[in-house]
């Protein structure tokens, strides 16, 4: 029997700008995308005729297994698209990225199937049309197709590789609770002034440079003033692991909870992921360089 086993990277939002909503309900956005070590894995078997996942590790239990997960919908989509009926998969997920906490794990894993459906079911689908299917999926699954560092427009899935020399090495600091992007986008439009598209210009300008402390320096995020009014507590973990030795930039992931803290040196990485669970709020951490590329 044919095994495939796939890593599903998470990523990290080095920049997120968001307008305001747009009439059909999404935002334009423009960000930095860079995908981390930490990773869920995949592992794909021929099942014929059906399509079933079985999910295990941290926060399996909130997340479906009856076809509605991400991970189901895109092997479905895959076979409907390119395939049929009688080709079938199961899709065995080990979460380590954290679920809702705006790593995009879901999407990851999505990915993940696409590729791993693709071979499995010897489809030979050509890398634009995984990514019109990723797109179906969700705004953040192109981008976990392609790895890596990447600027993203429109809803974040239109994609342009960025040069990024050098490694980075992150912590992560996650929450208790999880935090629905839904919420967090509703909130950002309630404290928006206006619909200003912005950019990322010198963010991706330093990019090129390797140094760690000038990317830090340019760090942002349009959905922080949301999540921390939804969770004031993101606010004190943000500040908390700013002030910390070693950390030279700090940035919510996504819509959140999971702050994510870069430092200089691995030694600094350790130091920090070991004093942030000082703060109540913060469930553990996890350390992990980036970028990196898909498999």
């Amino acid at each position: 029997m044919t095994e495939l086993v796939y890593r599903a990277p998470g990523k990290v939002n080095l920049g997120l700008r968001c307008s305001s909503r747009r009439p059909d309900g999404y935002h334009n956005l423009v960000t930095v995308f860079m995908a981390v070590e930490l990773a869920d894995t995949l592992t794909c078997t021929t099942l014929p005729g059906r399509i079933e996942v079985d999910i295990s590790g941290e926060g399996a239990g909130q997340i479906p297994t009856d076809g509605s997960d991400l991970t189901g919908r895109a092997a479905a989509l895959l076979r409907t698209r390119f395939g049929d009926p009688s080709m079938g998969a199961r899709l065995v997920v080990d979460k380590a990225i954290p679920v809702a906490g705006g790593m995009a794990g879901g999407s990851a894993d999505a990915a993940a199937a696409l590729r791993a459906c693709n071979e499995l079911w010897g489809l030979g689908v050509g890398a634009p049309d995984l990514m019109s299917l990723a797109a179906e999926l969700g705004a953040d699954v192109p981008f976990a197709l392609l790895g890596g560092v990447a600027l993203g427009v429109r809803r974040g899935d239109v994609l342009t590789p960025l040069p990024c020399p050098g490694t980075y090495h992150w912590v992560f600091a996650l929450a208790r609770r999880g935090l629905s992007t839904q919420d967090v986008f509703a909130r950002h439009d309630e404290l928006s002034a206006d619909g200003q598209d912005a950019r990322l210009d010198e963010l991706i300008d330093v990019l090129t440079s390797g140094d760690a402390s000038l990317v830090g320096a340019h760090l942002v995020n349009d959905l922080t003033p949301a999540a921390v009014s939804l969770r004031p507590e993101i606010g004190e973990t943000l500040a908390f692991g700013s002030a910390l030795p070693g950390v030279v930039g700090a940035v919510l992931s996504g819509s959140g909870p999971t702050c994510a803290f870069l430092c200089l040196t691995e030694k600094a990485a350790d130091d920090v992921a070991a004093r942030l669970p000082e703060l109540p709020q913060v469930l553990g951490t996890r350390v992990a360089d980036g970028p990196v590329s898909v498999d």
